[in-house]
């Protein structure tokens, strides 16, 4: 017997899984590669047929079309994150922070399966004229929502990334200005440690502050160094740890744990100038007097920087300390100035990783061999030392410039 041919109101012939409904819809039935049975609907015969269309493109890809439909961006990143086994902790509270204050409410309820390339544009501009994040924060955000999309091509909810290529378009825009971190001059350095000697509120910072300066260390790897991870002996530091804190989702709580470092290159030996040797002597003095560090975390004891009462140093704590020391010494300065006639000499805000760019500095203006400066520094792209290099402070272009003379022609 012939098959029976369908036809809808207006004589079109419908094809297998399609109908039109009393009310003059059309709907069209398939089942996945799951044995899950679904149903579209649409206004016009032309229009179901461009979804059959693409429902048949999904399919034959891999896609899981329902998926992409009922499947927020929030859904996706929440499944992204609690599957990404490899991220230090530190790591994943960066992500989760980032999503959580810049995606999840608005951008991150949108169906993901509707988000296309200029969707993700307009969220990265909107971010930036809007709420005016910084450049380094989105690509923060980038990093975050580029990896979501990624794992959503990987599963088949997706065809293709939506984020992909985008901040390479914005880079291209006027808005990103993207700001590079200055270290400190030789006069506001030298005005910085001066100050802090002279000051009996700040003199107990010194030797952090020192060390700081004058390896070049992250926050982490300094503030991590215990007694043996130094010797006096050989002048020699040895970086293999890092301190971190951050902000626990499970227990909702801060806590502080030794990981390792930020990257490979980042274990390193590094060698003590004079300045840091004497400070890591004045430590030890005033601890074998007054006591070492008692604390222990993830097995780990007799650290070397530590408060009044033995406790590890926080990363806080010496930021904190250094805008203190700043806003205190550019107000005595800008009176004795101008009692003396002069202009002052003021030191810009720093944090801690101003002064790990400080050096870094220096090291350039003194040394020309990247590889060496890359290796002390721990940076794991020759390009970010590059970059430092290439940076130098105008007062030494000046003095290369200047031994130039008589060189050239």
């Amino acid at each position: 017997m012939a098959n029976k041919t369908r036809k809808d109101k207006k004589g079109y012939m419908l094809r297998t899984g399609e109908c039109q409904r009393k009310d003059g819809r059309y709907s069209y039935a398939y089942t996945d590669r799951w044995k899950k049975r679904h149903v579209v609907y649409a206004t016009s015969l032309v229009e179901l047929r461009e979804l059959e269309k693409q429902i048949r493109m999904d399919l034959d890809s891999g896609i899981d079309p329902n998926a992409a439909k009922t499947m927020t961006v929030n859904d996706v990143f929440d499944r992204y994150i609690s599957r990404k086994y490899d991220l230090k902790p530190t790591t994943k509270s960066n992500y989760q922070f980032n999503y959580d204050h810049f995606v999840r409410e608005g951008f991150g309820q949108e169906k993901i399966g509707k988000i296309r390339y200029s969707d993700v544009k307009k969220f990265y501009y909107d971010l930036m004229k809007e709420r005016g994040i910084k450049p380094r924060t989105l690509d923060g955000v980038n990093t975050v929502l580029h990896s979501t999309f990624k794992m959503a091509v990987r599963d088949e909810i997706i065809r293709s990334n939506h984020a992909e290529g985008v901040m390479a378009e914005i880079k291209k825009s006027d808005l990103w200005v993207k700001t590079r971190r200055r270290g400190l001059t030789v006069p506001e350095q030298r005005e910085l440690v001066e100050f802090m000697k002279d000051s009996h509120q700040f003199k107990g910072w010194v030797p952090v502050i020192t060390v700081l300066l004058g390896t070049g260390m992250r926050i982490g790897e300094c503030l991590g160094l215990r007694w043996e991870d130094i010797d006096l002996d050989k002048r020699l530091i040895s970086v293999n740890h890092n301190l971190v804190d951050y902000q626990d989702r499970d227990i909702k709580k801060q806590v502080r744990k030794i990981q390792t470092t930020k990257t490979r290159a980042g274990v390193r030996m590094i060698p003590m100038i004079d300045e840091v040797y004497e400070a890591f002597i004045t430590e030890f003095e005033l601890q074998s007097a007054i006591g070492f560090c008692e604390e222990e975390i993830d097995g780990y004891s007799g650290f070397i920087f530590t408060t009044t009462d033995q406790k590890l140093m926080s990363r806080s704590a010496v930021n904190n300390a250094l805008h203190r020391i700043v806003r205190i010494h550019n107000e005595e300065e800008e009176k004795k100035a101008k009692a003396e006639g002069r202009e002052p000499i003021l030191i810009p805000q720093l944090s801690a990783h101003h002064l790990r760019h400080t050096f870094c500095t220096r090291f350039c203006e003194n040394e020309t061999n990247l590889k060496v400066i890359q290796s002390i520094m721990g940076h794991s792209d020759i390009t970010t030392t590059m970059d430092i290099y290439a940076d130098a402070t105008p007062e030494k272009k000046q003095e290369i410039m200047a031994n130039l003379n008589g060189k050239i022609f």
